[in-house]
């Protein structure tokens, strides 16, 4: 198939899921995609496995494995839902927290890494650099299910900025943190540097060199948009600042996420303020609400027919059940650690830990980088892992975590 067939038959099919699950579940949209097309693919293994003259599975696994699942979320649909994700997130509220956000998007991905590395090593057997390299890629929250979930509940602007500025930079300091491990755990695949000091330069270059070209990226086009006074032209180029400022972060081989969002939160604020009419300012807003509504539809669906890149081993599974404990204890650590630090500071609501903690979706962007990792006898048993605990996380904690905020989120915020 080629790629208009693939972008075709994704689009099809995320439409018809979303309509039965609006029509029948009536679930938030994501998740009810992605619960479908999860019912969808289990179904056809079970025709497989009564039938197995028809080759349906074998069809279908060379359909998706065909899609490049990593590929076309890591190099293409990441940027455009991190830049519209970072649209709405307000400078001058995040500025209000940043000390919040800066420590859980460093210090608590570092701690989460260690704690699940650590962890799935013992438990496990595993090398603990390759186990590093799971706690890395499972540690970051997805900001695609996370700003998914903020917009079913109703949560206080400051804890709602802790939650979505946390997602959106945890997220270009975690794949950060994986292509260093990797370099380390697999000095002769695709590696990124193998001593400790080419990892901290790699590092170094990687979120330092993406903020700054997402800065001036950003700033360039702001300062273009205020010269001019057409909503559709102004659209066409926030649109070329996601597609080719990631494009070039990737050829210039800086972090792509952290220049997503460092232009989507320049572009979202200080763009809109100063640089667009009220009428652009419509126009932007709705273009990459409606482009972020449609790459959720298609990327949960794309989760949900990964179960076909699964190896269904029995202790496989068995591991990514008991690495789903093992991830949220990852997850409080990255949480509780920074609040403690801040607490001499700053007061904290008592309900910040357990939502942030309950609400640190795990999502595609760690199946996609399980995928991408080398061939060997470990990528199995963490692929299977990394599914299992990003399929709860979507499923329970997604349909679970509104209520919760809701529930200890309503005292008021102490800052």
């Amino acid at each position: 198939m080629n790629i208009l067939q693939i972008a075709s038959l994704l689009i099809v099919l995320a439409g018809a899921f979303g309509a039965i699950n609006y029509l029948f579940l009536k679930l938030p949209s994501s998740i009810g995609i992605l619960i479908v097309a999860l019912l969808a693919s289990f179904v056809l293994l079970g025709l497989d496995w009564m039938m197995p003259g028809l080759g349906m599975a074998d069809q279908v696994r060379r359909i998706v494995t065909g899609i490049g699942f990593s590929d076309a979320l890591l190099e293409g649909m990441l940027g455009l839902l991190l830049f519209a994700g970072a649209l709405h997130v307000k400078i001058s509220d995040l500025r209000e927290q940043w000390r919040v956000v800066f420590l859980m998007a460093t210090i608590g991905i570092g701690l989460s890494t260690v704690v699940v590395g650590v962890g799935f090593s013992w438990m496990t057997g595993m090398p603990l650099i390759v186990a590093l390299v799971f706690g890395a890629l499972i540690s970051p929250t997805d900001p695609v299910a996370v700003l998914g979930v903020l917009r079913e509940a109703n949560l206080r602007k400051s804890l709602e900025t802790k939650i979505a500025g946390e997602s959106l930079f945890n997220d270009g300091v975690g794949y950060v943190v994986f292509l260093v491990l990797v370099g380390l755990a697999f000095p002769s695949g695709d590696s990124h540097g193998s001593g400790l000091a080419d990892a901290a330069q790699l590092f170094l270059r990687e979120a330092g060199g993406g903020a700054v070209l997402g800065i001036v990226l950003g700033w360039l086009t702001f300062r273009v948009m205020r010269q001019i006074d057409d909503y559709s032209l102004e659209v066409l180029l926030t649109l070329g600042l996601a597609f080719g400022g990631y494009e070039l972060a990737v050829y210039l081989h800086v972090s792509a996420p952290i220049m997503a969002v460092c232009a989507g939160l320049l572009i979202g604020d200080v763009g809109t303020k100063y640089g667009m009419s009220e009428e652009t300012r419509r126009y932007v807003e709705g273009f990459w609400t409606l482009i972020d509504e449609i790459l959720n539809a298609v990327l949960f669906l794309m989760i949900g027919f990964e179960v076909f890149a699964v190896a269904f081993k029995m202790e496989f599974l068995a591991t990514g059940v008991l690495s789903i404990a093992l991830a949220l204890v990852g997850r409080l650590a990255a949480v509780a650690i920074p609040v403690l630090l801040l607490r001499p500071f700053r007061s904290f609501s008592s309900g910040v830990v357990p939502i942030m903690t309950w609400g640190g979706l795990k999502g595609g962007i760690s199946v996609a980088l399980a995928l991408s990792l080398p061939e060997g006898e470990w990528k199995p048993l963490i692929l299977t892992a990394t599914y299992v605990i990003v399929v709860f996380s979507i499923i329970v904690q997604g349909l679970t975590v509104a209520k919760l905020a809701n529930k200890m989120g309503r005292e008021p915020d102490l800052v």
